[in-house]
Order: structure tokens, then C-alpha cells, then sequence
């Protein structure tokens, strides 16, 4: 199979779809890949290192989309790529087409075969290809909500951990998923007094039992959530509904019952945002204030650390890439019941539910 890999155009993302290192075990098996010149420099991979893993270097986006059957990527194509897209081409990327309708009709009318990263899903319920960049998502909300607490970027002038005869900052974070568990372990290790909401209780139960004492759980309602957010420092959103859009659990009302320069962090953003305030945001342009709160919404927080993501993101995605190469779409797909949950669009239908219920269409329509 031919496979391409271009350089990611979206603002500040510096990941690229693939290590040389993936690429060289496509390249041992006969398969063709093809990269854009410079895709890989912003996750120090050069394009020399490319080469001698046996891809051909193409100078330009088009060509590399031109010459493909199979496109990889980390973030979902923008505006001026729809239109390199061809009818049958296998796109593999993170999607999230339930909080884009924009992007979902563009990718129906390219009547291409769209593959989401974030809806393929294991038997146990587990996404495998979401939670690595998760797990980074979790880590870095931290980082950057104790980065933006501090008073000249308008924060509440508070270190997060504390010092001697000072008490440290509260968080709280919305769902004990991947994201929520490894900002616990994040805001903990600094010292933090840590509380995380769910209503799932066995995931709760788990929280409880690895993390530190300072780390507490509790139901999430929306009682409990007002309770809290009048105290809380930082607060992390962490909700995810496969494929679908986040609830939203904090809404405008309850920004007026927060602390002056409390810091929000919203990690869901990708989904719509579990935060009716929630916009999403570049790198560039990271933050914004409401009501005296510091909202954090960007979309794309792993790719920052470009060089960490891309590697962890490749040790997942490589053995479906190689599986898609291998058999095509159609019998990879039919042979694992995880990667058939991942195709959400195929010759200009949507095939994916909850995305047909977020925009309230039916199947006549898609």
C-alpha cells in the first residue's frame, strides 16, 4: 500500500503522524510511504531520518495526498486540505467529528473512508489509540494550570503545591478517566489537595485506592459541583463520551460563584467541551477571561511536547497502520471489531451513531 504521511498545518502542532521508526516497519514489509519534507523537524525527526528509513521525502502536501491510498495523521484535516482528499482514500487521524459539523460534511463529500483514532474502542471499553495522548492531555493540564494561577498571566497569584505555613492550592477535576487520573497523580505529586468527581463509582474505587491520602472522591453531581467550584483553585475538565459530545457539567451561572483568577483547564475541548464557557484555543492563543476566570481550552495540548507525543502516539496507532496496510480497510476492519468501531465515515455516510445524534440527523440523511 502507498502510505502518506504529511506535515500537520493546524496552528502550533508540531506532531507528525509517524517516527521513522514506524516507518521503517512499513518499509520492511514492501509497503511505500511517502512524507512532506520537514513533517517530522518539530518532533526532532529530520527528514533525513525518513530516508533511511526507506520514505520517499515529497516536497509539497499535495503531492504527498496525490500519491496515497492511506493518509496518517495526528489532528483532523483543515480547510485547505479537504480538497486533496480522493474518493476511496483511507484517511486514519484523530477526528472528532461529533463537535465539527463543518468538518464532518466536508469529509462526507470527499467520499473518502474516515477512521477516528479516539472511536476505536477494545472490548473492555478502553480506547487504546486516545489514551496516550490522553495520559499527556492529563499531565500537561496540570502544568499548565499551575503555570497560568500565577498573577501576570491574571491567575489567583497562587502556587499550586504550597509552601511551609502556607496551605496548597485546591483542584478539582471532572471524570476519573485517563485524563483525570493522571492529573490526580500530576496536582498530587505537587502537593495539591485534590478532589475528583465521576459517576462512575469503580472508577472512583480505583482512584481511591492508588492515590495518596490528599487525593478524595466524590459523586459527581450537580450539587457537589457547585460545592466545590466556590473553593476550588483549578479546576480540570476531563469528561469524555465516546465519540460524542462532552455534557456540559459547569455552566456560565456557576462562574460567578468561582474565586477571582480560579483557572479552568478544559481538556474536553476536542469534544465540545464539558464547560458551556469552553472555546477552543491554539497554542498561540491559549487563553481567555470570563467573569474573572481563566479559561485554558486548547485543542491540541500534546502538541507542545511534540517529541513525547508523537513516539507514544506511533507505539499505539503502527500495529493498525500495519493491519490497514496489510489486509485494506475492509477485511482489517472485519478481522478486529476495536478498528471497525473507529470507521465513522465511509463513501459520503456517516457509519458512526453518536455522531448522527450529536447534529440530530438520522440515517435517511447520512
Amino acid at each position: 500500500m502507498k502510505i502518506g504521511i504529511p506535515k500537520e498545518i493546524k496552528n502550533n502542532e508540531n506532531r507528525v503522524g509517524m517516527t521513522p521508526a514506524g516507518v521503517l516497519e512499513l518499509t520492511k514489509l514492501g509497503h511505500q510511504v511517502f512524507i512532506q519534507s520537514t513533517a517530522g523537524e518539530g518532533s526532532g525527526f529530520d527528514d533525513e531520518d525518513y530516508h533511511v528509513a526507506g520514505a520517499r521525502v515529497l516536497p509539497t502536501i499535495d503531492r504527498v495526498y496525490g500519491k496515497s491510498d492511506m493518509i496518517v495523521k495526528v489532528k483532523e484535516p483543515i480547510e485547505s486540505e479537504y480538497e486533496l482528499i480522493k474518493e476511496g482514500q483511507l484517511v486514519f487521524t484523530y477526528f472528532h467529528f461529533a463537535s465539527n459539523q463543518k468538518l464532518t460534511e466536508a469529509m462526507m463529500r470527499t467520499k473518502a473512508v474516515c477512521i477516528a483514532y479516539e472511536t476505536v474502542e477494545l472490548p473492555d471499553g478502553t480506547l487504546p489509540l486516545l489514551t496516550p495522548m490522553s495520559e499527556v492531555a492529563g499531565r500537561m493540564a496540570v502544568q499548565q494550570g499551575a503555570k497560568y494561577l500565577e498573577k501576570p498571566v491574571k491567575g489567583r497569584g497562587l502556587l499550586l503545591g504550597g509552601v511551609p505555613g502556607v496551605p496548597p492550592g485546591k483542584v478539582l477535576i471532572l471524570g476519573a478517566g485517563t485524563v483525570g487520573i493522571q492529573a490526580a497523580k500530576m496536582a498530587a505529586g505537587l502537593g495539591a489537595q485534590v478532589t475528583v468527581l465521576d459517576v462512575n463509582m469503580n472508577k472512583l474505587r480505583h482512584i481511591n485506592d492508588i492515590m495518596p491520602s490528599h487525593v478524595v472522591t466524590e459523586f459527581s453531581n450537580e450539587y457537589n459541583i457547585r460545592k466545590h467550584i466556590k473553593t476550588s483553585d483549578l479546576i480540570i475538565g476531563g469528561v469524555l463520551i465516546t465519540g460524542a459530545k462532552s455534557p456540559k457539567l459547569i455552566t456560565r451561572d456557576m462562574l460567578k460563584q468561582m474565586q477571582p483568577g480560579t483557572v479552568i483547564v478544559d481538556v474536553s475541548v476536542d469534544q465540545g467541551g464539558c464547560i458551556e464557557t469552553t472555546r477552543p484555543t491554539t497554542h498561540e492563543d491559549p487563553a481567555y477571561i470570563i467573569d474573572d476566570v481563566v479559561h485554558y481550552c486548547v485543542a491540541n495540548m500534546p502538541g507542545a511536547v511534540p517529541h513525547t507525543s508523537t513516539i507514544a502516539l506511533t507505539n499505539v496507532t503502527l500495529p493498525y497502520v500495519l493491519d490497514l496496510a496489510e489486509k485494506g480497510w475492509q477485511k482489517a476492519c472485519e478481522e478486529d471489531s476495536s478498528l471497525e468501531k473507529g470507521v465513522n465515515i465511509v463513501s459520503g455516510r456517516v457509519t458512526y451513531q453518536p455522531i448522527l445524534e450529536s447534529f440530530d440527523w438520522d440515517n435517511a440523511f447520512a
